[in-house]
């Protein structure tokens, strides 16, 4: 096939992405912080990211699963609202011994099987903050992530919050986010062999990701090696692979971007990202209960532009790249299930939110509470430590769509917890809620 200047193609470039098991990676340490794997991708020990092996996954699983203790009657049970004590993990977390919490118990680790924030009540009686949503049992998936037993929901993990509760001074001064983006350098040399090539075959993928080149990934506000990080990264790759037909959408009713697009418009590309999505906060009028609402996350859009190997932003959507974004927006909630790494982000996206709230709202102090060990001012418990990633390979799908390219190689996570805290609204049925929830005896960790 001749082509001419103006490639008769459609470029999706993609990060790959993955964590191999290794020396690097977190250790599991017997019952700890399963950390071999996230959203079944993983990161080579020089900061690589690329896609898993069978093998590596299997081994992962088999490791969680005979990792994972006997979990108490009352965990095992599916209910719609768990309460868990801040205090109490406070209490539990001061008297460990590894400086990663490796040997706390499972129930703490995974915050008693709780799979979503939707309450804060503050109890200052019992000098105590409670955090409350839907939990019940945890498994190890056939892709090693921890899940709920019944809903395949993921759960709250304690290392994302103690971190989210650590940076709310890095989330307040400029957010929390991730971006997989090819580099300058990059762009420069996809647009001068994309030039010279005449005629289209088989081989021209490959020619063009050797152009692209390795894509950078920029974390910002967490620490790069952190969990959370990865959770960030690994949902952003997802995200893209989906939408650029690289692996068939695990959801019926969401297809992809590529096959909902009919034309291409002259060296323009869709960037997307994935960003909070709540409603106001609604609280008592004592201040003393507070309910997070809203689907957690949403998926944004813009066209962006390329110029001499720059990018900037356009402002505008194309229909086709805007209708792709709602319809995965519309099928998040049974993406978390399919995928459960978008229910990490979203648990995740509930924590860095609470975090906020509880720093902007100063609960700590109004609730008589004091966390010296999670806030690690007087503590050497750190979050688990795994290899950043820096780099991914460009990963080439070529479709023919009309006259022109595009290319989508940019993406992201955004996470503006504060200016979620920021908006609230009383609702008296929150304290209602907050009086039925207290806890039956001082000191239990869950209830």
């Amino acid at each position: 096939m001749k082509m001419n200047r103006i490639v008769a193609l459609m470029f999706a470039f993609l990060a790959a992405a993955a964590m191999l098991p290794g020396q690097a990676q977190a250790q599991n340490n017997g019952n700890g912080f399963f950390g071999q794997a996230v959203g079944g991708v993983s990161v080579s020990t020089d900061g690589f990211l690329a896609m898993p092996i069978t093998k590596d996954k299997l081994l992962a699983r088999e490791a969680h699963a005979e990792a994972m203790k006997p979990q108490a009657e009352a965990l095992k049970n599916k209910v719609g609202m768990r309460m868990i004590s801040l205090r109490a993990i406070e209490e539990a977390v001061a008297k460990c011994k590894d400086k990663h919490g490796y040997d706390l118990p499972e129930e703490i680790q995974f915050l008693a099987g709780i799979q979503r924030i939707e309450f804060v009540f503050l109890y200052p009686e019992q000098n105590d903050i409670v955090l409350a949503g839907p939990g019940e049992g945890w498994k190890v998936d056939e892709n090693a992530n921890i899940v709920g037993v019944t809903t395949g929901r993921p759960v709250l993990r304690l290392d994302d919050l103690m971190l989210a509760l650590r940076t709310t001074e890095n989330a307040r001064n400029g957010g929390i986010s991730v971006s997989i983006d090819p580099t300058e350098e990059g762009r420069l040399e996809l647009d001068r062999v994309v030039a010279s090539v005449r005629q289209y075959n088989d081989g021209v993928a490959e020619v063009f990701e050797k152009a692209l080149g390795p894509q950078q990934i920029s974390i910002n506000g967490v620490p790069k090696t952190s969990h959370l990080a990865r959770t960030l990264v690994a949902s952003d790759y997802k995200m893209k692979r989906i939408a650029m037909k690289l692996e068939p959408s695990p959801v019926k009713g969401l297809g992809s971007y590529v096959d909902m697009l009919k034309s291409a418009p002259k060296n323009m590309m869709p960037r997307w990202w994935m960003a909070c999505d709540y409603e106001p906060m609604a609280k008592s009028e004592d201040g003393l209960a507070w309910q997070l609402r809203g689907k957690g996350v949403k998926v944004m859009t813009e066209d962006e532009v390329i110029t001499k190997g720059k990018v900037a932003g356009t402002g505008k959507t194309s229909d086709a790249a805007q209708k792709w974004a709602d319809n995965m927006t519309a099928k998040y909630d049974d993406l978390s299930v399919a995928e459960p790494i978008f229910g990490e982000l979203r648990n995740v996206m509930d924590l860095c939110v609470i975090s906020a709230l509880i720093a902007k709202e100063n609960l700590l102090a109004k609730a008589n509470l004091e966390l010296p060990t999670l806030l690690g001012s007087e503590s050497k418990l750190q979050p688990s430590e795994w290899t950043a990633p820096t780099q991914v390979a460009t990963q080439c799908s070529v479709t023919h769509k009309g006259r022109n390219f595009i290319i989508t190689a940019s993406g992201g996570v955004e996470i503006n917890s504060w200016a979620i805290a920021d908006k609230t609204e009383e609702v008296a049925a929150v304290g209602e809620t907050r009086q039925k929830a207290a806890a039956k005896s001082a000191g239990s960790l869950y209830w």
